[in-house]
């Protein structure tokens, strides 16, 4: 049986300028509504309470302020026992932040949260697309502050894990018509020259632009399929 990897989503609220005061929800990037019509939108926040060794206290301090975290308390519970609160947003947690807890800390964190209701913030639709299609499943709500970063992560980790074809492929990320990141895929190039031993270089041209037209003809035409690996490698882009 074929096993089908989905992002994990959190539910968003919009609020749009034409009729105030009345939410609109969002569940995944597909329902973003028009960025120009909109007021503001709210994510939902939690209060992360973590109890660790202290030595351990600036790394995991690192790991949730680097997930837009913000510190609301620290408790020495005994000497070597820290306590620390947290408010941060769900959908900074909800995929692999407590695998990464437990590696900075060596197995000796503990995690608990609760929800603490939606607060306003900035976010932007970060869509991929190759050769201008773009990729529904691996469009993304993020944070404006990061998307540029997390647009150029994603195009690498796709140049590295999409196989070559025998056309170039444009790997970009965008926000709206904005085009935030790009890559490129080059070609498979097979020597069409091989077999020309000396004579007119006119000859070899006229097979190299022959080759040239072939691959321009087939990257209009031709379907990039990207691998199951990719979709999930693509979610671990903090590894």
């Amino acid at each position: 049986m074929t096993v089908i990897t989905t992002v994990p989503n959190v539910s968003y609220k919009a609020y749009m300028k034409k009729d105030p005061g009345k939410a609109i929800w969002v569940q995944n990037p597909t329902d973003f509504p028009d960025p120009t019509k909109m007021d503001y939108m709210e994510e939902p926040f939690i209060k992360a309470q973590i109890i660790t060794s202290a030595e351990f206290v600036g790394a995991v301090m690192n790991l949730c302020i680097g997930k837009r975290g913000q510190l609301t308390n620290q408790t020495y519970l005994t000497s070597d026992r820290v306590e620390l609160s947290f408010d941060m947003p769900l959908a900074e947690i909800v995929f692999d932040f407590y695998d990464r807890l437990k590696t900075i800390s060596k197995g000796y964190a503990s995690f608990d949260y609760h929800p603490i209701g939606y607060r306003e913030s900035v976010l932007v639709k970060v869509d991929v697309m190759l050769n201008g299609d773009p990729v529904d499943a691996l469009s993304a709500l993020i944070h404006k502050d990061n998307a540029y970063n997390i647009g150029k992560k994603m195009c690498l980790k796709l140049k590295e894990l999409i196989p070559r074809q025998q056309f170039m492929i444009a790997i970009q990320a965008a926000i709206g018509n904005k085009i935030i990141a790009r890559e490129t895929l080059s070609a498979l190039r097979k020597d069409v020259t091989a077999k020309c031993y000396g004579g007119d270089i006119s000859r070899k041209r006229k097979l190299l632009e022959k080759q040239k037209a072939g691959k321009k003809r087939m990257r209009q035409l031709g379907n990039v399929e990207i691998p199951q690996s990719a979709f999930l490698a693509v979610l671990k882009l903090n590894d």
